[in-house]
């Protein structure tokens, strides 16, 4: 039974456009010690960008003090030297802020890059762990955003956001404190002027953290569609349907989206508050300060450094003033990784689980089996599915008890109408999914109580369409043993009857085979799969309608080649061509998720059931059609 089959129980599809994470407007809990965790192997690197950045703040706070003492004592004090010595230690501490910029911008980058490191192998790692189920309900290209966007917005966290906070906090205190040794009463008429600016800024920052979530929702669902029109099967389907102009249409739209949040995100943005409260806090200071220098309360000097250190102030404090709303909204991107390393993979390893022993028979019994899909909730999440999920009703019933035995080194051939279970039987094998009742056992070993690597070492499985890596050959192979030799792949491909194709080819072993192998014919495309298999060399063999769509030539190539992998090996065979099994060990006939029958191929035709009715529908029209030429031949009243 086919995946798409088996899906066909779970219900009617319903849309889906809402993303759950984008509903909460809080971090889940737990979130922030989980991000501590991610950054405690850069404690050093934290620890040191901080005092960098507290030096860089106090070396900053220093300047308008030598402004006033040039002013003051230098050119008032027509002093040349004065003027002269000061301008070069000016000069001398923006050196060594430019020297400390590039020290912080090293220990920012290591912490930055180095998160974007351990998230991204966690999640990819992680990934990797999934079952099958979890990958025909998601995405790609959200999983791709996850990957890429979400976790360059985590790493903001600790560069930009963690920065920003210290830098600016730092600023003000500094600032502050020499604002009020100059003149405090001016500081204080200065800092009445800022609520004027906080009170929008703190509104602003709200909404900003909820397009944020927003914007990083719409760029997934445009890296989707990306993934799946740019890939080589989306590309030759809208080719075919001639489709070009709207799906031009249709990403437009969506690209149209992405840029109406980029230009909302920039609009929300309070330059435009901070510009001018800013600029009339500098007239309020220039005015009444001036005043006060005409008078002689204030030195020149010392008007011209308060005027400086306002201009240093106001975003310090504003950007403190929403710190809150930042660090939330540089967290989103956490949230969003944490919720895909959340979601526990269906099928895990027991903890105690063994190798399959080298010398146990590599028999295979299905030990009254029953199977249903899990349920959407249980495989996958809404946030990586976007456009439909399934409804969530209890799952239809797949498989219904199913028995039977495949003897070592037997070939055991799984026929039946489509949807029957078939590929569900070989899929639960290899514990893409897990039974939901009875047990297989591979060796007498129920398969649960392997180790997933030893049991997917001991299965090869050759599909209806096998992948192929946009790679060379020779890396396609070796991807089932990466220590095989050039001797040992050309003996493979020799067995798998391509070796004269791939020896013709100008870069031979080095003939890059395309996006999923779409240079290759579908022939040429399961031969170099059989061969791959040979070079795995596997104890129980999985034949997923290898044959069911190549022509009379590449069949049999392919059955040639088949006939050499299948040698000594225990085969678990699903075909629909029901002349490719009459040789079969054993036959089990499949119907609704049931035994309907086992036997040989004669037996089988003899008990005149459901076998014998399959097998008389496929060749009744090849008989009809070799016995109409024969006629037509016949002359009138012969």
């Amino acid at each position: 039974m086919s995946l798409q089959g088996g899906f066909g129980g779970w219900g009617a599809m319903r849309s889906f456009t809402r993303d759950r994470s984008a509903t909460r407007q809080h971090l889940a809990p737990g979130t922030t010690k989980r991000i501590v965790s991610f950054a405690r192997p850069y404690t050093s690197f934290v620890v040191t960008l901080t005092a960098l950045l507290a030096v860089d703040a106090a070396l900053g706070a220093t300047t308008p003090l030598l402004f006033r003492e040039i002013i003051n004592h230098g050119v008032l004090g027509r002093d040349a030297v004065r003027v002269v010595t000061l301008a070069l230690v000016v000069g001398g501490i923006a050196v060594v802020t430019a020297g400390l910029g590039l020290v912080e911008r090293y220990c920012g980058s290591r912490i930055g890059e180095g998160l974007i490191f351990d998230m991204r192998s966690q999640v990819f790692a992680h990934l990797q762990r999934m079952p099958l189920a979890f990958f025909t309900r998601t995405q790609t290209g959200a999983l791709v955003s996850r990957l890429n966007n979400d976790v360059l917005g985590a790493q903001q966290a600790f560069t930009s956001t963690l920065s920003n906070v210290v830098s600016n906090l730092l600023t003000a205190v500094f600032t502050l404190a020499a604002m009020v040794v100059l003149s405090w009463r001016i500081t204080l008429v200065a800092l009445v002027m800022l609520p004027l600016f906080l009170l929008p800024a703190r509104w602003v920052g709200r909404r900003l953290q909820a397009i944020t979530r927003e914007s990083y929702d719409l760029n997934a669902q445009m890296n989707a569609m990306l993934t799946e029109r740019l890939g080589v099967s989306g590309a030759l389907l809208v080719k075919l349907f001639g489709r070009h102009e709207r799906e031009d249409q249709a990403f437009q739209g969506r690209a149209a989206r992405v840029r109406d949040i980029g230009v909302t995100q920039a609009m929300y943005s309070r330059v435009f508050f901070l510009l001018l409260v800013a600029s009339l806090s500098v007239a309020l200071v220039y005015g009444w300060g001036g005043l006060q220098a005409v008078a002689g309360t204030l030195s020149v000097g010392s008007l011209v450094a308060l005027t400086a250190y306002l201009t240093r102030l106001y975003g310090p404090l504003t950007a403190l003033s929403n710190v809150h709303v930042d660090v939330m909204t540089a967290l989103v991107s956490f949230e969003r990784v944490f919720e895909v390393l959340d979601l526990e993979p269906l099928v895990r390893e027991h903890p105690d689980a063994r190798d399959l022993p080298d010398d146990a028979p590599a028999s295979v019994e299905f030990d009254r089996v029953t199977f249903s899909y899990p349920r959407a909730e249980e495989v996958s999440l809404a946030s990586l599915e976007t456009v439909a999920v399934l409804d969530q009703t209890t799952p239809a019933q797949v498989l219904h008890e199913v028995s039977a035995r495949a003897e070592a080194g037997r070939l055991v051939a799984l026929v039946g109408p489509s949807g029957a279970g078939k590929t569900t039987m070989t899929n639960l094998v290899t514990r893409m999914y897990d039974v939901t009742g009875g047990a297989i056992r591979i060796g007498g070993i129920d398969v649960r109580d392997l180790s997933l690597t030893s049991l997917r070492d001991a299965i090869g499985v050759v599909t209806q369409d096998p992948h192929m890596f946009h790679d060379t050959i020779r890396a396609n192979l070796r991807y089932a043993r990466p220590d095989a030799t050039d001797e040992e792949i050309v003996q493979a491909l020799r067995a798998a009857q391509i070796w004269s194709l791939v020896e013709r080819l100008g870069d031979g072993l080095d003939t890059v085979v395309g996006e999923r192998g779409y240079r290759l014919s579908g022939g040429e495309k399961q031969r170099l799969a059989i061969a791959r298999l040979l070079l795995k060399a596997p104890r129980v063999v999985i034949l997923d309608e290898a044959t069911a769509h190549l022509d009379s030539e590449s069949e049999v190539a392919v059955q040639k080649a088949l006939a050499t992998a299948l040698r000594g090996r225990t085969s678990l065979v699903i075909a629909h061509r029901l002349s490719t099994v009459r040789d079969a060990d054993l036959i089990v006939v499949l119907d609704g998720g049931r035994v309907a029958e086992t036997g040989a191929h004669e037996e089988l035709l003899a008990r005149a059931g459901l076998y014998a009715e399959l097998y008389r529908t496929q060749f009744r029209p090849q008989q009809e059609a070799e016995g109409s030429p024969a006629d037509s031949r016949r002359g009138p009243g012969s």
